[in-house]
């Protein structure tokens, strides 16, 4: 089975790891196995920034540190068993913004970036190279290789302000209201090469659990992404349980955008000509969504065994409406 995810952030990566379960990639082969499973992730890189002459891509980051074995498990980003030396360095020589903390192994990894982007190769090239050490079991190809980021539009008693997504997320932790969330250069950006065609040969699109808004939205936001998705069979997990994000502060991003923080409400953004199937929570059973196959079930990724059984459930699922659509003589979408 071929399966595209656009992903982004923790939720992401760590579903991704429980699809990977699920799929037994990683697993030894079996004599029983017939068909070969595949995972292409379409990383986001609206959350990419540029600080202190390197570029920084924090969602390809997690997404490939999780899945190749070295991520901080604790805080879900960042490497394991990092240190701060280079980030106290830059301190004390003055150097801003203090609120971004590069760890010195993850400083390794933007250098190489850097190096690469320098000799003029693209983030798509770069990513494939820097995934040849991390090995994450999964085709990550980024979004766009044209430079997106996502700004936010706040007032903060002085005025409105534009200001990166980072320094919202990170130094103001989304408490200064937004007004209006943007994806710069997402008009004139272009799916990277290798996207359209895997969403294209996929069997199924599984949408994470991931912030709706500034992650599998910025995804959806460069042109021809979403349109390649739409006639696909697509089942999405919500990230939103009982009114709340699972995890970070996708609330306050759906404030910005107009839309309620709610199980139904996200899908109904993401919308029916997209979605064929969403799971939510338990908490949210009896959601329904015109012209979409809504299932409960506990969503909580409480460990590696209940992730798995998400991932599980979100593919049974996708495998059941693309049989469906085929039965129907549709396509799904």
């Amino acid at each position: 089975m071929r399966i595209v995810v656009p992903a982004g952030g923790i939720g992401g990566a760590r579903f991704l790891r429980g699809l990977k379960a699920a799929l037994g990639i990683g697993a030894p082969a079996t004599d029983e196995q017939t068909t070969v499973n595949t995972i292409t992730v379409i990383g986001n890189t609206g959350d990419d920034i540029t600080l202190f002459g390197l570029r920084i891509c924090p969602d390809l980051d997690t997404v490939m540190y999780t899945l190749g074995g070295g991520i901080d498990e604790e805080q879900g980003w960042g490497r394991a068993d990092e240190t701060f030396t280079v980030k106290e360095e830059l301190a004390a020589y003055g150097m801003k913004p203090t609120w971004f903390g590069l760890g010195d192994r993850d400083t390794a990894t933007h250098i190489v970036r850097a190096q690469m982007i320098a000799a003029g190769y693209p983030l798509s090239a770069i990513t494939e190279a820097l995934c040849d050490r991390w090995r994450p079991g999964v085709r990550l190809i980024p979004m766009t290789d044209d430079q997106v980021e996502t700004h936010v539009v706040v007032d903060d008693g002085g005025g409105r302000r534009a200001i990166h997504f980072q320094e919202w997320w990170i130094r103001h932790r989304a408490a200064l209201p937004a007004e209006q969330i943007i994806s710069v250069g997402a008009d004139a950006a272009g799916p990277a090469p290798g996207v359209l065609a895997a969403v294209a040969e996929a069997d199924a699109v599984i949408i994470p659990p991931s912030n709706p808004v500034v992650s599998v939205g910025s995804i959806l936001n460069v042109p021809g992404i979403r349109e390649a998705m739409v006639g696909k069979t697509v089942v999405g997990v919500s990230p939103i349980i009982g009114g709340a994000p699972v995890r970070g502060m996708a609330d306050a991003c759906l404030t910005a955008i107009g839309v309620e923080t709610g199980a139904g409400a996200v899908a109904e953004h993401l919308g029916p000509d997209l979605l064929d199937g969403w799971l939510v929570d338990d908490a949210d059973a009896g959601t329904v969504v015109e012209g979409v196959e809504v299932r409960s079930r506990p969503l909580y990724m409480s460990d590696p065994a209940a992730t798995e059984a998400i991932a599980r459930a979100a593919v049974d699922l996708a495998v059941e409406l693309a049989g469906r659509g085929a039965a129907d003589g549709g396509t799904g979408g």
